[in-house]
Formats: structure tokens, C-alpha cells, sequence
């Protein structure tokens, strides 16, 4: 079994999700048509061989407890080790409310010490990337840095941190929360390091009352004389923060490649099972170029739309460029236009909605409109 232990960061909820996090965590946002965010780390975990991890949670978070339960889907139902949910009290001092990255980790810090493993995986929840791990700790013992930071080549949406590398791959800048294209590569804010390294960076930043993840504790590793080493993810990946990235990484679904590098055969995504039947197309429905999951009834005429589990289309709605999460129900004659409905939304007969690709119109969660 791998030498390797999961730290998911679960634990804030991203404030430009808006309505989509008004009753959950980030990591618990529903997508893809069957999947959370977090499926994607705890996947990535276990594909590797990694069964103990941790989940740092702050608030919000029965959704994500009602989600990954005592962790089975994973195979993280254990006697011994395997999923441990981490709530906010685990401080002396203070109410459980954590400002940052170093602040979630304080609360923890006893958990890491008795963590069994001798290196750590932290990741964020809300990021959708499938990754290798195995290749990916291969990759960080073979270049002797105390961290491996996991980059993209590409350029993803909203801001995010830079690490310009030399020709060995071997960090000497980092540049903070940048948007747009830049010098360097985007991190993607997956890290592994020794379970040392991790409680040095804690203690270093708790002393000197620093509380930024990378400016201060990565910042302050290298200062320090430490070594960051760089692995490039050539898949897709997002991290997933605002409701705009949520849309766009939801329309990426559509792409088969997309679909493809996020969803290999080799490394599947797990998530919690819904017993469904196949989904009902009535005789005058018309579906194209969608993503739909099983147990929807569908009378109506859906075009580039992601369709969760258990939605039902009347007869005559019309829906382009949705996002319609499960067990929603769209009235006859309904037209809807780049709108993302939460779960159990009901939207009435004849009532027509109308967003944008760059501004979707949310629905909340259980409205009835």
C-alpha cells in the first residue's frame, strides 16, 4: 500500500458560488449529472491505493457528510484508519471558525501527528481533476524536493497562484492569486510532502502569526533553503469557485475529450449509488448534444444541458444551456435559457428564465417558481 496519507481541504465555502453554497460546502456541489466535488480527490485516493484520509470540514457540511457517509463507495470504511471527518473544534483556542488554509490546518495539527503514513496528500474538495497518484509520488520522491506542486499547463478560470520554474522543474518565484495568462504554470493547489514537512510549515506560519498557505508557508520553505519541485498535469482540471467557472466546467462535460481525461477507464470516479430507473424519452421529446443521468422523464426539448438524476421535462418545455440538478421538476411549456436550477426546484408551467454564458441565472435550492 502506498506510503501516503489524503488531507481534503472541505472546510470553506467559496462566497462567489452565491446560492450554490447557501446550504453546503463547496466540495459538496453537485456535478456532472451523478458526482460532488470531492469525488474527484477521494477517487483520485483511491485509484491510488490510499485508503486513510482525512476531511477537514468548517461549516455547512451535512450535505457532505450525507454524501460520502462513512466512505464505502471509496473502500474508507475501515476498523483501523480509512475516512476520518474532521470537524471545527478541534482548537484550544478559538470557536471553530478558520480564516485560511494555516488556520484549518492548526486545528488539526494533533490529527497529523498521528497520522501513520510519512507523506501527505492536501488537496482542495472542490477541485475536478483526476489525477495519478501513484505517478505523482513517484514523481516527488525521484526529485528529492520537500514538495511537489501539481500544475497545468493551461490557464484556468478566475484567479489563482503561479510558480515559475527553472529547467529542472524546480520552483524559484512564486506569484500570487494572478488571473488570465502569465509567467510560469498554474498551480492547481494539490501538493504532496513529507508529513514533516506539512507540521513544519504549520508551526513555522502558527509562530510568526502568518496565515497564507503559499506566501507564507510555501514562501517562507524556500526562504528557508527548501525545495519546490513541479508535476505537470496534461488532463483537464479546474478548480471549481465561482458560479460562472461552475457553469463553463459543467459545459466542458459536453466535450467528449473533456469527458474522456476526467473520466479515464483506468482511474474511475466513484460516488455514492442511487438505485434509478433508465431515464423515460416521451414520443415527442427532442434531446440533443446533453449530458443526462438516469431516472429523469423527459417530454420536452432539451439542447446543451447537463441533467441530473430524477428530473422530470413536461411536455413542451423548452431548456438551452441548463444545468438542471436532481429531482427537479420543469413544467409544461416552460422555456429556460442558461440557468442553473439547484436541486428540488420546481419551475411552473409557461414560466420562462433567461441568464447568460458569462452570468447564469441560479435557482436556489427547493424554490418554487
Amino acid at each position: 500500500m502506498i506510503n501516503l496519507h489524503g488531507l481534503i481541504l472541505a472546510d470553506r465555502s467559496a462566497n462567489e458560488l452565491r446560492e450554490l453554497v447557501m446550504c453546503r460546502t463547496a466540495a459538496s456541489v453537485p456535478f456532472a449529472g451523478r458526482y460532488r466535488l470531492i469525488d474527484f480527490a477521494l477517487s483520485s485516493l483511491q485509484n491510488a491505493g490510499v485508503r486513510d484520509v482525512g476531511v477537514i470540514m468548517q461549516q455547512d457540511y451535512q450535505s457532505l457528510l450525507d454524501h460520502i457517509g462513512s466512505g464505502k463507495e471509496w473502500d474508507m470504511s475501515r476498523k483501523r484508519g480509512g475516512l476520518r471527518l474532521l470537524p471545527p473544534f478541534g482548537r484550544q483556542s478559538g470557536a471553530g471558525e478558520y480564516v485560511s488554509v494555516i488556520d484549518a490546518l492548526l486545528a488539526v495539527r494533533s490529527y497529523l501527528t498521528d497520522v501513520k503514513q510519512d507523506y501527505i496528500f492536501l488537496t482542495r474538495g472542490s477541485l475536478a481533476v483526476n489525477l495519478d497518484l501513484a505517478d505523482i509520488m513517484a514523481a516527488h520522491l525521484r526529485s528529492g524536493a520537500d514538495v511537489t506542486a501539481v500544475c497545468t499547463p493551461g490557464t484556468p478560470e478566475g484567479t489563482h497562484h503561479r510558480f515559475v520554474t527553472d529547467e529542472n522543474g524546480r520552483v524559484t518565484e512564486l506569484l500570487f492569486r494572478r488571473s488570465g495568462p502569465g509567467r510560469g504554470v498554474a498551480a492547481l493547489e494539490a501538493y504532496i510532502m513529507a508529513k514533516t514537512t506539512l507540521l513544519d510549515i504549520i508551526d513555522r506560519c502558527d509562530s510568526a502569526l502568518a496565515r497564507h498557505f503559499h506566501r507564507d508557508g510555501l514562501g517562507g520553505l524556500m526562504e528557508a533553503g527548501g525545495t519546490i519541485s513541479v508535476y505537470m498535469h496534461e488532463g483537464y482540471a479546474v478548480n471549481i469557485d465561482t458560479v460562472d467557472g461552475y457553469y463553463k466546467a459543467n459545459m466542458d462535460m459536453l466535450e467528449a475529450r473533456n469527458r474522456h481525461e476526467l473520466f479515464p477507464e483506468d482511474r474511475p470516479v466513484y460516488t455514492k449509488g442511487r438505485a434509478d430507473v433508465s431515464t423515460y424519452y416521451g414520443e415527442g421529446s427532442s434531446v440533443k448534444n446533453c449530458l443526462v443521468a438516469d431516472g429523469c422523464y423527459i417530454e420536452g426539448v432539451v439542447e446543451h444541458c447537463v441533467i441530473f438524476r430524477g428530473v422530470r421535462i413536461e411536455a413542451g418545455a423548452v431548456l438551452k444551456d441548463c444545468i438542471i440538478m436532481q429531482d427537479s421538476v420543469i413544467g409544461a411549456g416552460a422555456q429556460l435559457t442558461n440557468i442553473i436550477s439547484d436541486k428540488d426546484v420546481t419551475v411552473g408551467a409557461g414560466v420562462t428564465l433567461a441568464g447568460s454564458p458569462k452570468l447564469p441565472l441560479v435557482v436556489p435550492k427547493g424554490s418554487v417558481l
